[in-house]
């Protein structure tokens, strides 16, 4: 079954350096762009993370430092990949909890903004989970009865993950072509910020999912606790985590309006 689209959706996957959201970098990245007409778009690159790359990721995604010490930083590519998949929304396996936010940090560090305001992510892991709890690899066999051949290379995985979700609208009934409802469908959680440090409750408000504050409102705690904003924001939190927070603060306790001269010497008139 081929995709109902009214804008364009980009799959993606990421090889790294580890699992670290805030501190660990992209050595390769896959975009797999579908137009609405389907037509695609494809590009990957490998990406020198300035960082050394672990043997136990390297045995993993076979990515050694060698092979990405001449490639381009991703300071040099967050642009273009910004630009490729702007007004896209977006999909991979495993990307609500780790691709989205890695690449959320990749940008800002890169000083490329990032931000989920005008599109959603469908997250085919967790609809392969909720199905039939397997692993890609398993789950391409699953629903596509093929063989995964370069698993853990990030093109492979990306393509194999739009297959997946093409099959698994054809397998079953109750999902519907709609890039919306498979947004819902895959989300467990509805994150204000990508790490899920911050969620939404039942109102529809933020709330801190941590520490002393758990479960507590943000806006409250802001009001209450001012010093609590400089603790995160100088903690090792991830950066987007930390642009969310800030994006709270500013509409629950906005700047306070600086008087310019011209402004007290019209309130000095106004006396006279």
């Amino acid at each position: 079954m081929e995709l109902k689209l009214k804008k364009p959706l980009v799959f993606f996957d990421l090889e790294t350096t580890g699992i670290n959201i805030a501190k660990d970098r992209i050595v390769e990245i896959s975009i797999l762009k579908i137009f609405p007409n389907g037509n695609k778009e494809s590009k990957t690159w490998l990406v020198n993370p300035e960082m050394e790359i672990p043997k136990e990721s390297s045995d993993i995604h076979g990515i050694t430092n060698e092979r990405v010490v001449t490639e381009p930083t991703f300071n040099e590519l967050a642009q273009q990949v910004s630009d490729l998949i702007e007004g896209c929304d977006l999909a991979g396996f495993n990307s609500n909890r780790f691709d989205i936010p890695l690449l959320a940090e990749e940008m800002l560090r890169a000083n490329v903004n990032f931000d989920m305001k005008d599109r959603v992510a469908i997250d085919v892991q967790v609809i392969f989970h909720k199905k039939e709890e397997r692993t890609l690899s398993a789950g391409y066999k699953f629903y596509c009865g093929e063989s995964l051949e370069n698993a853990h290379s990030a093109e492979a995985d990306t393509l194999a993950t739009y297959e997946i979700l093409k099959a698994q609208l054809d397998k079953y009934d109750d999902l519907e072509n709609d890039v919306e409802f498979l947004n819902e469908y895959s989300t467990f959680n509805k994150r204000a910020d990508f790490a899920g440090f911050i969620l939404f409750n039942d109102e529809g408000e933020e709330i801190f999912t941590f520490g002393k504050y758990k479960n507590q409102k943000v806006k409250d705690i802001l009001k209450k606790d001012k010093g609590y904003f400089s603790w995160i924001q100088n903690a090792d939190f991830p950066l987007y985590t930390k642009k969310v927070l800030t994006e709270i603060k500013n509409k629950v306790l906005p700047k306070r309006k600086v008087s310019t001269i011209d402004d007290l010497k019209n309130k000095f008139n106004q006396k006279l």
